[in-house]
């Protein structure tokens, strides 16, 4: 009796590229152990030069003296920025410099100083300073729990433009 036997399979050759070697991968993994190493672990590990490395250095280097403590990094998060403090009120029926103020936490005529330049009958300084009047639909700069010293006042601030209003050229 005869046994079969099959033909052989033939297998396609598989394609090799120079991925496939090893000495490429070991190659890959050295490399990039190197640079987490370096990154990571190098400063701890290798430290920074300091003084007593350089003081170590012969004196015939002219710059061997040592320059003082390294400075070593520090990883603060920078503090973010204050927004502005100011904010806008929109003079109401009723309302006078000395209840705006109260809401506020603040005085009439620290409001009074901040407008002067808006309204010229609210600088203390003007000749025709009249805290009294205030109308309607004023659009006041009020800077919440702030008070003024008179002694230091601040620049007055531009008169708001009417939208669609041009400033005058001069």
């Amino acid at each position: 009796m005869t046994w079969y036997e099959p033909p052989p399979r033939r297998r396609p050759k598989r394609r090799t590229t120079a991925l496939d070697s090893p000495w490429l991968a070991a190659l890959l993994v050295v490399v990039v152990l190197g640079l987490v190493g370096t990154l990571f672990v190098g400063p701890a590990l290798f430290g920074s030069p300091t003084a007593t490395t350089t003081a170590a250095l012969p004196s015939s280097f002219p710059s061997a003296t040592a320059a003082g403590p390294s400075v070593t990094p520090t990883f603060a998060r920078p503090t973010p920025s204050p927004g502005p403090t100011f904010r806008t009120y929109r003079v109401q029926r009723g309302d006078t410099l000395n209840s705006i103020a109260k809401k506020f936490h603040t005085t009439a005529r620290s409001i009074a100083w901040w407008n002067r330049g808006a309204y010229p009958s609210l600088d203390p300084e003007g000749v025709s300073y009249d805290p009294s009047t205030i109308r309607v639909g004023w659009m006041l700069v009020v800077l919440p729990g702030v008070v003024v010293d008179d002694s230091n006042p601040p620049t007055p601030s531009p008169a708001p433009e009417a939208p669609g209003e041009t400033p005058a050229a001069s």
